[in-house]
């Protein structure tokens, strides 16, 4: 990906999962759903997500020279 609006809209997209795996999770959790392995998937999930939002997000600020 190197066209900034595609980028900017890919990290849309990955927002808006992030935070309905947040929901997802916050919901689960006050039900007291005990699937701790689902749970753990979508937590992973959820910390990939932002590792990768955040990998995109330094793609768009530019390179400055030392």
């Amino acid at each position: 990906m190197t066209d900034i609006k595609d980028i900017q809209n890919r990290i849309i997209e990955l927002e808006v999962e992030h935070r309905d795996l947040d929901s997802v999770i916050d919901s689960l959790s006050r039900e007291g759903h005990r699937d701790e392995l689902q749970l753990r998937r979508l937590k992973k999930r959820r910390l990939q997500l932002k590792d990768y939002i955040t990998l995109l997000k330094m793609q768009l600020v530019p390179d400055i020279p030392a």
